[in-house]
Order: C-alpha cells, then structure tokens, then sequence
C-alpha cells in the first residue's frame, strides 16, 4: 500500500505517518512535509521523485500529474485500469491524507490582501482531493486531523480501513471541498472595485451543518431538520448540551433561541420566559430563584408550557419553584447537582446547559449572529443583525420632566425587553421586572392595550412603570394609552413627523420621555 501525505497543517500528522509506517505502508509527500517525515527517521519518497518532474512555480505545480492521479483514480477492479498503470509504470496510491492552504484563516487576518488571498487559494490539493474521494471504494481520503486516530485504530485492528469509514470520509472530503470553494467565492464575491468588501456578496453560500432531524416542523404535516453555522459561536443555541428530556421539536428549538438571545443579554441575575417566539415575563433578582418568581409573575397564564432560560446557575431553591409549573425546556449556563435531582422526577422537561459566550468586540465572540436571513419565495432577505445596544449616554431627553437614576434604569431594562419583543411592541416594566408585555399587532394602540390588560390580569400595578416602544409613536394617542394606565415615563426611538407633537403630550402630561434614536423592528 502506498500513502501521499501532503499537508498544510501539520497537526497529528508525524504520529499518523509512524502508525502508517508500521503497518508496512509506504510514504509519499510533498516539500516542508516530507521534510518532516524524514527528520522523524522515517523512510519517505517526495512527489518529485514519484513523478519524475521537479516543483515548479514556485509549488504552484508539484502534484497535478498523471502519477499522482493515476494511482488515485485508477478502479482496481477494472483490468483495463490497472494494465494502463502497469503500462506506465504507475504505482497506486491507497491512503491521501491532504489539508489545504489556509484560505479561510488568511482572509479573515486584518490586512489581507487580494494578492494574499490568491496565493492561499489550494489547487493541487482540491483536484487530488476529488480524485480520490471519487475513486473512494479504493481510496481512503483523510482531510482533517480529528480523522487521523479512527483510521489509526482500523488499521491496527482490521488492516484495512472499512468500506463504510471511506465512504464517509469521501463525504467528508466532498464537504471540505465544498466548504473551501465557498469560502473562495465569498471572498471574491465581496471584493468592491476600492478594494474594500462588501459584508454582501454578489453570490451568497451559506454552508450549514446537520444537528439532527426533527419529529415534524411547525405543524406535524411539515417536517423538518436542525443545522448549525459551520463555525457556531460561542454560547449560542446550537452550542447547547441536553441534560435530559424529550427531543427537542421544532417549536421547542425557535423559542428557545428567543429566551436564550434575550437572557444573555443581560449581565444581572436574569429570567426569561418565553411562549410562542415572545419573552411573557422578563426580571433581574439576586439569584436564580427570585429572577424566576419576579418573571413568573408578569404573566402566569402565557408562561404555562413556555421555555424559560437564566443566565447564570440554577440551584436546588429556584428548581423547586420552576418543577412547580409545567415548562418545556428549561435553559441555564449551569445546574447544581441538586437542581439536577428535582427535575429527575419530570423525565420530560428538557434541560440544556449552555455556557455563557466569552464576550468580546465581535458578535461572534458575544454569541451573536453577525448577520440575519430570512427565507421568501425563491430568495433571501440578508441583512447585518440588530446587536445594537443602547447606553445611558445614548439616551436623548427631550420633555421638561427630568429622569431620575431609577428611571433612567427601567428605561433601559424596559429596551432591552422591546427589542426580543415581536413588532408591534409595547413593554412596561419597573424595578428590573417586566409588569405588561404587548406583542406583533398591526396597531402600536393595540399592543399598549394588551400589555395594560396582561397586567391586569396578574394583578400588576401600572403605575410609575417604565414604557419602551419598538419604534416611534406617530401619534400623541399611543403616549395617551400608556400614561393612561400609569407610566410615568417612556423610551422609544423618536424620528416621526409628528415628534414634537408627541413631546408636546408628554409635557401636557408630565411625563418623561426620552428618544433612543434607533429602532428595533422584530418581525
């Protein structure tokens, strides 16, 4: 058996060639690898040798040879194939064990340029790739090091890699290529004519990863899969690890990404709960417990069934008071043993463990999604993701009334709801707690009157509550509606023709009222 080993990372790849080596298989490979090779000891033929034909350009041809891909393409089972190799004096090659140049980490380095790019785009590689991933009954392609020890472990044990194991790693080679190929295009695909990018390509290729496949999608007539991002960030939803529980549906997953994105916002103790893609009861507490009891009481009824997530460790005291409720799938960055043991009684409640992401400058070190997709009719609707986030210095007061610092705090607590709220939204909050929450109606009217009716309903004071608006009141009746039911001042983006009359309300009412300047529509 003969193996070609040509590499770019080197990772694995000297015990991969020793393993190799003592089970009798001979070693071909390229320039800095068979370098390696031979300075470990072990006995190495380069590709130049194999083909008679020296590197040239600079290694931009050193592989693309009949040799080469001869023995990689070449059916053992077809005489014909193996006369025209013995007629050529062409070895076959067994085993290829290829990662290519490093074009993905070379874009995303700050100041690379398109003379870098070009020159990290692999060519040999890929094509020896193909070659024996086609050829994949008599060919075993390796083309990531994490493949290495089960290969390893084959041969050790079989002396022979399975039928089954290269198929699958024929699969693999195909994705690798694939990814890497979309990866080129990407790139190319966003260069401007000034040398910048665009963060929109003229073509987009979204490379996604099974997780698994669903009972059924939104309705049991549909059916359904879950994916991850190739390169999911951390602390994100498809990070999570289920502890226990139902597998997860569908519905389960979308609502669970909605109370995980809006709790880890939050750097306080929070509880989130969520039912039907909408956060029902929002709170900060001192601990998990009483962050769950301020949320639950926002609105008992709509968190029946829903998905809750915290932000920070869920102990025995906060997972007795949640069992008490049914919920579908309860989230937090960690769970005491003790916590654990209460919900062993109910089997079906789904528990993840998700950690918290590192935090960073970059969305994908805040867990976030850098950019959001929608799906209509035959295309995609692409766009940067709202990771906005508003601060006090940000906040313009623009009514007679002054606000003061616990205002000031509510406000803020109360956007920071509105924007996992869907639009049309209108949310009332005091004291880190969310006391009325109105979601996704036509009219901002409506949704202000909901909210005021969900509190009443859980007996829930309005009065000196904090408003946050999604987007501005085009009307002084909105205002009216919420000041009505006992807000005492309001947060929302400003920007109407009708501002100043709006304002004007305001001072009528003697109310606070200060503009974020930005929206955040949630469809």
């Amino acid at each position: 058996m003969n193996a070609l080993i040509s590499v770019s990372d080197k990772t694995g790849i000297l015990e991969l060639a020793q393993a190799l080596h003592a089970r009798g298989i001979k070693l071909i490979s390229t320039g800095g690898t068979a370098k390696l090779l031979a300075d470990a000891g072990l006995p190495v033929t380069e590709v130049a040798q194999l083909t008679g034909f020296p590197e040239m350009l600079d290694g931009r041809v050193k592989t693309l040879h009949p040799t080469v891909h001869g023995g990689l393409l070449a059916r053992r089972d077809v005489p014909e194939h193996m006369a025209a190799l013995a007629a050529h004096g062409i070895a076959t090659i067994d085993l290829l064990v290829v990662n290519l140049y490093p074009f993905e980490a070379t874009v995303a380095k700050p100041g690379c340029t398109l003379e870098d790019a070009i020159e990290n785009i692999d060519i040999g590689g890929p094509a020896m790739v193909r070659s024996a991933a086609k050829n994949w009954k008599d060919v075993a392609v390796l083309t990531d090091a994490a493949q290495y020890a089960g290969v390893i472990e084959e041969l050790k044990t079989h002396g022979a890699v399975s039928e089954k194991t290269k198929f699958a790693l024929s699969v693999a080679a195909f994705n690798r290529i694939s990814n890497y190929d979309a990866a080129i295009s990407d790139y190319l695909s966003s260069l401007q004519s000034d040398g910048t990018r665009s963060a929109f390509p003229n073509q987009s290729n979204g490379r996604f990863i099974k997780l698994q496949d669903l009972r059924y999608g939104e309705n049991p007539h549909q059916s359904a899969a879950f994916y991850r991002d190739l390169h999911p960030a951390p602390g994100s939803l498809v990070t999570a690890r289920q502890l226990q529980g139902k597998e997860l549906s569908y519905n389960n997953i979308a609502d669970a990404d909605a109370a995980w994105e809006c709790v880890k916002s939050f750097d306080q103790p929070t509880c989130v709960i969520v039912k039907h893609a909408n956060p029902c009861g929002v709170a900060v507490g001192s601990d998990a417990l009483s962050a769950y009891s301020r949320a639950f009481q926002t609105d008992p009824t709509s968190a029946f069934g829903g998905i809750i997530a915290l932000n920070c460790t869920l102990d025995a005291h906060g997972a007795l008071q949640i069992a008490k409720q049914f919920v579908e799938v309860l989230i937090a960055p960690a769970f005491t043993d003790e916590a654990l043991e209460v919900f062993k009684a109910k089997a079906n409640v789904r528990l993840l463990q998700i950690d918290l992401p590192p935090g960073g400058t970059t969305p994908w070190e805040q867990g976030r999604n850098a950019m959001d997709i929608k799906r209509i009719g035959s295309g995609l609707l692409m766009q940067t993701a709202d990771n906005h986030e508003l601060t006090l210095a940000d906040l313009k007061v623009v009514t007679q009334q002054q606000p003061t610092p616990q205002q000031l705090q509510d406000l803020l607590f109360a956007w920071k709801v509105a924007k996992y709220v869907k639009s049309n939204a209108i949310v009332f909050c005091k004291d880190g707690m969310t006391m009325g929450v109105g979601a996704g109606q036509m009219s901002r009217l409506d949704s202000a009157r909901i909210a005021s009716i969900k509190a009443g309903h859980a007996k829930l004071s309005l009065a000196g509550t904090a408003v946050a608006s999604d987007a501005f009141f085009p009307f002084r009746d909105g205002l009216d509606v919420v000041v009505d039911a006992g807000a005492s001042c309001i947060i929302q983006p400003g920007g109407s023709m009708r501002d100043e009359e709006v304002i004007a309300a305001a001072n009528e009412r003697g109310v606070v009222m200060v503009f974020s300047g930005v929206r955040h529509f949630r469809h």
